[in-house]
């Protein structure tokens, strides 16, 4: 198959991780359909041919729509890279339902929802679902309990899924990603520091658990490298 018959769904593609892998599949000649929350993050992708289109990914009514969109258009789907996600970065104890609820539906119930969608385009050619995980998945660390919970979810779901798709031809691939430049670590900040409450019984490490939330970017690999790998 010639890359240029083949298409890629690419979730998260304002900054960072995504943004470079759609630049990386374009110059690859594939079929390129990059999404953000805010669409106006993706021009220059629009620009370099990419098929851009608006996606929250906690929204069903957006899963929906990209993949209509995407059989309408292609008729088919190749690669499914569920990367869109944040870190949430806080004391465990006072992480609030609906913050640690909407961390799950971002970084895993999502996912999980958008590979549904895709395996009925799938089923005809194959294809391969890119799972973006974390070495948070793996390794544990304080004040980043909702994050890893996710990834390591995330991973768990992605072994399942693929010994269940095998069948299918449709192999899924997890990626536990390190430290990758990007504004994930200025985002995390910002939670982590929206998040501490005044009586928070770990007021008097604030500054250390805002710098937890930027250590990820602490010598990280260019995205664009990272990209080229993967």
């Amino acid at each position: 198959m010639k890359n240029t018959d083949s298409v890629v769904l690419i979730t998260g593609c304002s900054s960072g991780i995504g943004k470079a892998l759609a630049f990386e599949f374009l110059q690859q000649g594939y079929q390129v359909v990059a999404t953000a929350r805010n669409e106006a993050t993706l021009k220059n992708l629009a620009e370099q041919g990419a098929t851009i289109t608006r996606l929250d990914v906690t929204q069903e009514i957006d899963l929906k729509n990209v993949m209509a969109m995407i059989a309408e258009k292609f008729g088919r789907l190749d690669v499914l890279i569920n990367n869109a996600g944040y870190a949430l970065i806080g004391p465990a104890i006072e992480i609030p339902d609906k913050e640690l609820q909407l961390q799950f539906q971002t970084n895993v119930f999502a996912p999980l929802a958008l590979t549904r969608l895709a395996v009925p385009l799938m089923r005809k050619n194959g294809g391969k679902v890119v799972n973006i995980g974390s070495i948070s998945g793996i390794v544990t660390t304080p004040f980043s309990a909702a994050y890893c919970a996710t990834k390591a979810a995330l991973h768990s779901l992605s072994d399942a899924l693929r010994m269940e798709l095998a069948p299918f031809n449709i192999q899924v691939i997890t990626i536990q990603a390190g430290a990758v430049k990007s504004r994930f670590g200025e985002n995390a900040s910002k939670r982590a520091s929206a998040l501490l409450r005044p009586d928070s019984v770990y007021q008097a490490i604030a500054d250390h658990i805002e710098q937890r939330a930027r250590v990820s970017q602490e010598d990280a690999t260019p995205a664009d490298k990272f990209a080229r790998k993967l």
